[in-house]
């Protein structure tokens, strides 16, 4: 196979990755692909502990799927066996493990959505239950020997965890270790993952060594920033843009992203070079581009991705009506109340759980944040008559709209 210049691919490989160990091996690696037309095998393990992917995981994602483009050899890995153990990483104390049916959902719907992003036909999908679920006790006494227990405590989560006299179980010694021989297993040239991965991806670096391969490299990239512009993107944290939402919503999260933080996604969900990046940022601090519309670029190219073209001129055609010319959505949720006595609009406005308390509500219309049919709702003592049918349009500050229908 005829690959680009090394330079050329290296430059396209280093977009947005926070550390290569060693580059002078990834070069090496890629000047003998060049030399031998023979794609280098790239790796990226992920472990199916949940089933929705949000963009933070599509980061790593990309990575692999560059060296897709460039005519590697992607293989994703699922770790369906060492998924049941649990990765230590980051975690104050032992993971439950899981069932071997959780993983098994769980894996289905990985696949369908990774290759949103990775080409299906040129990817090679593999499972470590393999291997690892074939090791028998000599085996993994044979890779327990080729690691150090000192160096293995060295490790900030563990030794975070044995000065503050919290438990670590043995088996999460032992998961480094076990994901070290997918490494070998797979015979890898390459292996990618995040920042805070680095040190298992070390580890698997050196247990290749001891199994007589070369030794891979390792392409680490950055933790994407959540929506809140300060915490990692985390389902729990309420902070991500899951890739299964709708394209409506995965286009209003992203225009809520803090102005200076869209410039990492720019960097890390798009393809655009890191010139044509810098090239924007010069013209909004020049004031020649708004950072609005840089955003609403963002976002459509991001929605694009996993929605398609269409979906997402629908979606940024929705949010300027609704949020910047605060018009009501085409498709408002029907809200429908049987007939009964006036309510107090405060009153209301809780009970439909658009407003959480009452006090809010009455400053939100002080304030000219509700509307009924368009028209300001001034007085916080409105009665809304609900003894016959009606069907209105109510609005609650600038996202939160509904259709009230008194039946």
């Amino acid at each position: 196979m005829k690959f680009k210049p090394v330079e050329e691919q290296l430059a396209y490989l280093k977009k947005g990755v926070a550390e290569i160990i060693p580059e002078e091996t990834l070069k090496a690696s890629l000047e003998k692909s060049l030399k031998t037309g023979k794609p280098l095998r790239v790796y990226l393990g992920v472990d199916p502990t949940a089933p929705d992917l949000h963009l933070g995981h599509t980061v790593v994602l990309r990575k692999l799927k560059h060296f897709q483009d460039l005519g590697h050899t992607a293989v994703f890995l699922i770790g369906d066996f060492s998924a049941m153990i649990g990765d230590p990483t980051g975690v104050s104390e032992t993971r439950p493990p899981l069932t071997r049916e959780q993983v098994d959902a769980n894996a289905k719907t990985y696949l369908e959505q990774v290759f949103k992003i990775l080409d299906p036909e040129k990817t090679e999908v593999r499972y470590n239950s393999e291997w690892l679920s074939k090791m028998n006790a000599e085996d993994v006494v044979r890779l327990c020997s080729h690691y150090r227990l000192a160096r293995m405590l060295e490790r900030e989560d563990f030794h975070s965890r044995l000065d503050k006299g919290q438990p670590i179980s043995v088996h999460e010694l032992l998961y480094p270790l076990l994901t070290a021989y997918d490494a070998v297993s797979l015979k890898s040239d390459v292996e990618l993952g995040a920042t805070e991965q680095k040190f298992n991806l070390l580890v698997h670096r050196e247990i290749q060594r001891e199994y007589g391969l070369p030794g891979q490299a390792i392409l680490t990239m950055p933790i994407l920033v959540g929506l809140d512009g300060q915490r990692k993107m985390s389902k729990s944290l309420g902070n991500y843009v899951g890739i299964t939402e709708p394209s409506g919503e995965m286009f209003g999260k992203l225009m809520s992203v803090p102005d200076d933080l869209m410039w990492s996604y720019w960097q890390l969900l798009t393809v655009l070079t890191d010139n044509d990046i810098t090239d924007l940022r010069r013209k909004v601090a020049a004031g020649q581009a708004h950072p609005m519309s840089v955003k609403t670029a963002l976002a459509k190219r991001i929605v694009c991705d996993f929605h398609g073209n269409e979906a997402a001129e629908r979606a940024a055609n929705e949010f300027q009506r609704v949020f910047r010319d605060r018009q009501a959505p085409e498709e408002a949720p029907i809200i429908n109340l049987s007939r009964g006595p006036a309510k107090k609009l405060t009153a209301l406005l809780v009970d439909l759980k658009l407003i959480a308390s009452k006090s809010e509500a009455e400053r939100l219309i002080k304030q000219g944040g509700v509307e009924i049919d368009g028209a300001r709702a001034d007085d916080p003592r409105k009665d809304i008559d609900l003894s016959k049918p009606a069907d209105f349009l109510l609005r609650a500050g600038k996202k939160k709209f509904v259709r009230i229908v008194v039946e």
